[in-house]
């Protein structure tokens, strides 16, 4: 009977050591959370050989309070890559017609945020507000699509200029490269690749600004970052609600 005790007690002492290692990497505080991150380490790692610069700009806490994670979009594994890298819970934007059915509990665990990209969206804007109002972390593509030709920058959507300046939160600039290239968002999933994160210092835009200037100002930074040309075909997705306070100026930080 004791040494049916001190084995219980041993796998006990085991099984508290292991889950306080997940916890500690679960954005929501719970284990399932965690044991997903730590999947999706080790998927990104070894399928896309994942390498990461500018770590020091990701904020550290799990709860770092109201925050915009931008990206440019280069394949469908994206939204993986960059969740991969951060401690903290990312609610992304996505196109309603890549809304597969069977997928539903997954959409509904991960609270993706829907957009009907053909008409707009100001539902999915307002939800994407609450979210930030709620001290949540937003994940947005503001080019509304994935870049083609590859490599190329498209048109920001004044959508996420109007979540920075209404919700004065603070801009977090990733930029990806390497991501698979291939001809469907999903097959970019299991397709291996040598993909790139940069991390860009933080921006705090001001509240003078138009969603406009912000937008434009954003992919400015993006063209002179990654030294891509500018594509000028982009679809609608998170809309900008008219704003009538036009600003001359750009937005002026370290970043800048």
């Amino acid at each position: 009977m004791a040494l049916w005790l001190t084995i219980a007690a041993a796998l006990w002492g085991l099984w508290t050591l292991i889950a306080h290692a997940i916890l500690r990497l679960s954005p929501r505080h719970d284990v399932a959370a965690g044991l997903v991150m730590i999947g999706l380490k080790m998927y990104t790692r070894l399928v896309h050989r994942l390498r990461v610069t500018g770590r020091e700009h990701i904020p550290k806490a799990r709860d770092p309070g109201r925050l915009i994670v931008v990206s440019n979009h280069t394949a469908g594994v994206d939204p993986l890559l960059v969740q991969s890298i951060c401690p903290f819970e990312i609610t992304w934007t996505m196109a309603e017609d890549m809304r597969l059915p069977w997928a539903e509990p997954m959409w509904k665990w991960a609270g993706i945020l829907f957009v009907d990209r053909r008409a707009g969206s100001h539902m999915a804007a307002r939800a994407a507000m609450r979210r930030l109002e709620a001290g949540g972390v937003l994940g947005i593509f503001p080019e509304g699509k994935i870049e083609r030709p590859h490599r190329h920058i498209l048109p920001f959507l004044h959508g996420v200029g109007m979540l920075a300046k209404r919700m004065q939160a603070p801009v977090l600039p990733i930029i990806i490269e390497g991501a698979p290239d291939t001809e469907t968002a999903w097959q970019s999933l299991w397709t291996p690749s040598r993909a790139r994160i940069r991390v860009m210092p933080m921006i705090h835009y001001d509240r003078k600004l138009s969603p406009g200037d912000i937008a434009e100002d954003l992919r400015k930074r993006y063209l002179r970052w990654t030294g891509w040309p500018a594509s000028d075909a982009g679809p609608g997705a998170i809309q900008a609600e008219p704003d009538e306070r036009p600003t001359p100026r750009a937005a002026e930080d370290p970043a800048a």
